[in-house]
């Protein structure tokens, strides 16, 4: 079945709960000081059932400028807007506001309703039809049917319904798939079910018995039960309006603003991005003023950074940073409000482009406001693969996983990993948490990690390589981002990684005539030695050279695998002990033990040297420690051998 969400809009007293309750049936005016004074305080519901079969949800909004704020609540989410003006006072201030409110919401269809037209004779109506089509020039209503009616004579209503339904044609369609997302208008107690709360689902799908989380707060709850339209249901989704029976947590632990969603879908963030545009009629906003801000149905009080720190004039646009005084649910393109601190009016409004900004907006970013620009112009162009390459451009190197696109965008995981996978502007960084980063921030990182290289080759000629925790913060990236870097630089052949060793592709050690000397001199003591390993200090002092660049040449051999480090100034020839090992394994079947006083006999080994080899036999897998002594596991483990061959 259809449904549309049409909310009201309209001056005090200009009957619009009057022709919510002629439309339905159902008076929208809930509270006992509304109905004792005539007037709409907080958000009505109804909701019928058009010719069609369409089903009309309606949100009657307050008119009194006291109470825009609540009509702010329930504009969020709405399909078609039905602007009411009275024939027999028409156009006034609460109507141009509203007007100008639905305008910033994006809202894209509606229908004017001229009440309480048999209290104004015909030249009343005509002046009052003439000053409507000043007031929607321009708008999304210019070309919107105007229709006389009547609340209390019954005239013009079915003419209004079908308008209205007509109307839904142009409305934006829903995104149903993808997690679920609802703001909350309304909490109460309903005696035998508990806590119940109310709004329209903004996007996604719910099902009784699902697990949802509550947003800001993070408290996670149980869907008991479900109501779409006043009747029980399995299951609702974007568009309709919900009451949602929520299990664990009582009405007073819940209120307006609040964000009802699928567990871990959303997050609820300090400050926004987004695209600013004020009023005609609004002042000057300076950088970090403070205004009201409006998304959904919460109301957050926020600071305005402008990007570069101008504000646009009025009636102008530009993009901005919002910082919240409370946390706020948002996806990128949210429509928002903005009013003024005091005195409470409305002066702009705007889209959200990142509902949770990697870092604050300083006024010398220059970098900041490309990004947005990037984000406002693909979310305006509608093109989809552009707004997700945006986005994960503009999280920097350390790049964004699917769960933070998710967030960002309401948009469901599979077809959001489809449309990145098929993306050549985005790179995947499979690590714990899949993720990805954007082609340019791998660039960029690849280049700064290729400098730093180049400049560790000519401070350390000896040296292999970098190690990759050293060379990693540089680039900035993550580790899975790292990661991929690495294997596109290696398959590539720009770099080359042996071990925990990164170095250009071109790199080779270099030795001079007295450094290969002195290397000779180290390598040909310690084959001497064989396993018993020779006193590092006297060795590397007959080296001829200075104890630090002997070291040097010390790490470079165990880099190439020709000495073995078995502790601290503990070395041995990597040929000695591949002869230890090959001589064990042909007197030792696997699995047999032996006691380490006949391992240090069989040896000719001081203790000082027996332990360590045999610490490292077990750290290479061919030994294993069994109480005091030792069990032969073999050398047939691919672990073994190739710890053994270096």
């Amino acid at each position: 079945m259809r449904t549309l969400v049409i909310g009201t809009a309209g001056h005090i007293d200009h009957g619009k709960s009057s022709l919510v309750r002629a439309l339905t049936g159902t008076d929208p005016d809930r509270l006992k000081e509304e109905r004792e004074r005539g007037i709409t305080i907080d958000l009505g519901f109804a909701h019928v059932a058009a010719p069609s079969g369409a089903e009309l949800s309606f949100v009657d909004v307050p008119g009194h400028e006291r109470f825009v704020r609540n009509m702010l609540a329930g504009a969020a989410g709405i399909d078609v807007v039905l602007l009411v003006v009275a024939a027999d006072e028409s156009v006034m201030p609460q109507t141009r506001e509203h007007l100008d409110i639905c305008q910033l919401l994006d809202v894209r269809a509606g229908v004017v309703a001229l009440t309480k037209s048999d209290l104004a004779d015909e030249e009343t109506r005509e002046l009052c039809r003439l000053e409507v089509a000043e007031l929607v020039e321009g708008t999304f209503l210019e070309d919107a049917p105007v229709i006389d009616c009547s609340s209390t004579a019954g005239t013009g209503l079915e003419e209004l319904v079908q308008a209205l339904e007509q109307a839904g044609e142009k409305a934006r369609a829903r995104r149903a798939e993808g997690p679920f997302r609802l703001p909350i208008d309304r909490v109460f107690t309903l005696k035998g079910f508990g806590t119940v709360v109310t709004g329209t689902a903004v996007e996604g799908r719910l099902a009784a018995g699902d697990e949802v989380e509550l947003l800001p707060g993070g408290r996670r709850l149980r869907v008991r039960g479900l109501q779409v339209h006043g009747e029980a249901a399995e299951s609702a989704h974007a568009g309709q309006r919900v009451a949602v029976n929520l299990g664990g947590i009582g009405h007073d632990e819940l209120e307006r603003g609040s964000v009802v969603v699928s567990a871990g879908s959303h997050v609820a963030a300090p400050m926004l991005d987004a695209e600013l545009e004020l009023l005609e009629t609004a002042p000057e906003l300076e950088d970090l003023a403070r205004v009201r801000l409006h998304v959904g149905t919460a109301e957050v009080m926020a600071r305005v950074r402008w990007a570069g720190g101008e504000p646009p004039a009025p009636g102008g646009s530009a993009l901005a940073q919002l910082r919240l005084e409370a946390p706020l649910v948002a996806a990128v393109g949210d429509r928002l409000i903005l009013r003024r601190y005091s005195p409470v009016v409305t002066i702009g409004g705007g889209r959200v482009l990142d509902p949770a900004p990697p870092r604050k907006l300083r006024r010398t970013d220059a970098e900041r406001p490309k990004e947005l620009r990037e984000l406002a112009e693909a979310l305006a162009a509608g093109d989809e693969p552009r707004l997700l390459c945006a986005l994960v451009d503009q999280a920097g190197p350390a790049g964004v996983s699917l769960a933070e696109l998710v967030a960002w965008t309401g948009r469901a995981a599979e077809p959001l990993r489809e449309a990145l996978a098929a993306d050549e502007r985005v790179v995947a960084a499979a690590g714990q948490s899949p993720g990805w980063v954007s082609r340019r921030r791998l660039d960029a990182a690849e280049e700064l990690a290729r400098e730093r290289l180049a400049a560790f080759h000519r401070e350390e000629p000896l040296e292999q390589g970098l190690p990759k925790p050293r060379l990693q913060p540089v680039t900035g990236l993550s580790d899975a981002g790292f990661a991929a870097l690495l294997e596109r630089a290696v398959a590539e052949g720009r770099m080359r990684v042996s071990r925990n060793l990164v170095a250009l592709a071109g790199h080779e050690v270099r030795l001079s005539a007295e450094e290969q000397a002195a290397t000779e001199a180290i390598l040909r003591a310690h084959d001497e030695a064989g396993i018993h390993a020779p006193d590092l200090p006297e060795v590397l002092a007959g080296s001829g050279l200075t104890e630090e660049h002997a070291q040097r040449l010390v790490r470079l051999l165990l880099e190439e695998g020709r000495l073995l480090k078995l502790r601290e100034g503990l070395l041995v020839s990597a040929e000695a002990m591949a002869g230890l090992v090959d001589d064990m394994a042909s007197s030792h079947s696997e699995g047999e033990d032996f006691a380490v006083p006949a391992f240090k006999d069989r040896y000719q080994l001081s203790r000082k040297h027996a332990i360590p080899i045999l610490e490292y036999l077990d750290a290479q897998g061919l030994t294993r420690r069994q109480g005091d002594g030792r069990v032969w596991r073999g050398r047939s483990r691919d672990s073994a051998e190739e710890g053994t061959a270096r």
